[in-house]
């Protein structure tokens, strides 16, 4: 008990001491010993370097879940460390949305195919997305907290330690100053205890400082790591995008097979879009039927249909996509069907008469490829 009682009072009384001399040091009463130039500027650069990573690190989880309160219950899921529960993201919400409508309206319309079409690309780069930020997670964002929460809270944890050795040794200096000021008979007692405590103050401040020095340092290799995270990031980026662009790509093309009615309303959109730069397919050409389908087509296909009006003849041809009839009048198609083809006249030009076994109604030369 009593070696307790004299541990907490000379424990007490080092803290006593200490807190005097910070008082004294902000103050402007005391000396305080400054460190080399080069273990401040460690000091700032790890700090530095702690403030830029929780930024980058806030960013990016915004960049990977927009939603605040989504990303307040994933950290709450994983304080607890429970798995958050999977839920559909918003492009894979949209893809649902689309194909349950395009069911509604029925594969065999043109709108509800181009939905089914639609929402099922939709869910693709909802998925290409739940990689991506899979991805971003495990590659990026994982050591970068690991180093928030591990390595610099080590640096803290020497960093004030070597605070704290300071004071001790800036507290021995003042105390060895005013040994040298005692009266001849106390001055030869106080003045060797005093320095006999500076000296060992010393030594512990001199190891501390090295052992904050090497931490520091250690920050440099901390930077090369996350160089190599971030590129891990970008490939990651690069490869979500390029994904996601062939999705588009691909849905284009399907969706360039559609009539022109369809593509008509976009049209200034498209030719808007001309000056973005896209690599290797050129958004226009994906589209070729769609830019000339309001007047027939390419100019081959227009001689063609020239050509069959003439001779009054019949030809084969097959129906590019699905039509419904809007009168008795009509003749509705299938996409992929071969009909036979025939030019009446008085007819308008836009429209030739269509047959199919018995049955027989005008149909839209848009919707239309003559065969050889």
């Amino acid at each position: 008990m009593d070696f307790n009682v004299k541990r907490f009072a000379a424990d007490a009384g080092t803290f006593l001491s200490r807190a005097v001399q910070f008082t004294e040091e902000k103050l402007g009463q005391a000396e305080k010993t400054e460190l080399d130039a080069h273990l401040e500027n460690l000091l700032v650069r790890a700090e530095n370097t702690k403030q830029w990573t929780e930024r980058i690190m806030k960013q990016t989880e915004v960049l990977l879940q927009p939603n605040p309160n989504v990303r307040l219950e994933e950290f709450v899921y994983e304080k607890l460390e429970k798995k958050a529960p999977t839920r559909m993201n918003n492009h894979e919400l949209l893809g649902q949305s689309m194909i349950e409508s395009g069911s509604e309206f029925g594969p065999g319309t043109a709108y509800g195919n181009a939905l089914l079409k639609c929402g099922e690309t939709q869910k693709q780069i909802g998925g290409a997305e739940r990689e991506f930020i899979q991805s971003a997670a495990i590659n990026f964002l994982t050591p970068f907290r690991n180093f928030l929460e591990g390595d610099f809270k080590t640096i803290l944890k020497e960093r004030k330690l070597l605070q704290v050795k300071r004071l001790d040794l800036d507290a021995a200096k003042t105390r060895l100053k005013k040994a040298r000021m005692a009266d001849a008979r106390a001055r030869l007692s106080l003045r060797s205890q005093a320095e006999q405590e500076l000296r060992m103050t010393q030594s512990e401040f001199d190891r501390q400082a090295e052992i904050t020095r090497l931490l520091l340092e250690g920050v440099s290799s901390t930077h090369a790591h996350h160089l190599r995270c971030l590129s891990d990031f970008v490939e990651a980026q690069t490869t979500y995008y390029a994904q996601c662009y062939q999705y588009m790509v691909d849905l284009q093309k399907q969706l360039g097979s559609f009539p022109s009615s369809f593509s008509n309303n976009n049209q200034s959109s498209v030719s808007g879009g001309a000056s973005i730069s896209v690599p290797t397919i050129p958004v226009s050409a994906s589209l070729p039927s769609v830019a000339a389908g309001g007047r027939g087509g390419s100019a081959a296909a227009a001689g063609g249909f020239n050509e069959l009006r003439s001779s009054n003849g019949s030809r084969k041809a097959r129906v590019l996509y699905d039509y419904d009839a809007a009168s008795s009048s009509e003749l509705s198609l299938l996409a992929d069907e071969v009909i036979t083809v025939s030019s009446v006249p008085g007819m308008d030009s836009d429209w030739l008469m269509g047959e199919r076994g018995s049955q027989k109604g005008r149909v839209p030369i848009t919707y239309l490829e003559l065969l050889n």
